[in-house]
């Protein structure tokens, strides 16, 4: 796909979940390395990535990421990999492997009480002039 950057992991993540957007946050703050880039699922570019990818639109619910021309991840493994790329104390929690149906039970379970739980915004969120390098 056209106009993406080929040497970032991009992080595609549900722009009014209240959970996603701390946890983008976090990601920014542990992403030392400036490894991931940031596009919300409803925009018309995540839209046009994830068309690209050929997923299926209600099958991604809250964070995909996307390592152009190598090979897309969503749910557990996504977030998996996401952590072992932080140069930070958190990245040890890849040793943590959840696989299969126990994995997928988790992530589920979180996504689909994440409004519940975190709430969820109007709107997506509109980064700071410091920020906008890292969204897409």
């Amino acid at each position: 796909m056209e106009g993406l950057p080929k040497d970032k992991k991009i992080i595609l993540f549900d722009g009014v979940c209240n959970l996603c957007d701390s946890s983008v946050q976090f990601i920014i703050k542990h992403d030392s390395q400036d490894v991931f880039r940031f596009v919300a699922l409803q925009s018309d570019l995540g839209q046009q990535i994830i068309n690209h990818i050929g997923i299926k639109n209600n099958t991604i619910d809250s964070i995909l990421l996307y390592e152009p021309g190598i090979a897309y991840y969503y749910k557990g493994e996504a977030i998996l990999r996401i952590i072992s790329s932080l140069k930070s104390w958190h990245k040890y929690f890849k040793y943590i492997k959840f696989t299969g149906i126990f994995s997928s039970f988790i992530y589920d379970y979180i996504a689909k009480n994440r409004y519940k739980w975190y709430g969820k915004k109007e709107s997506c969120m509109i980064p700071t002039p410091e920020l906008k390098a890292k969204f897409l």
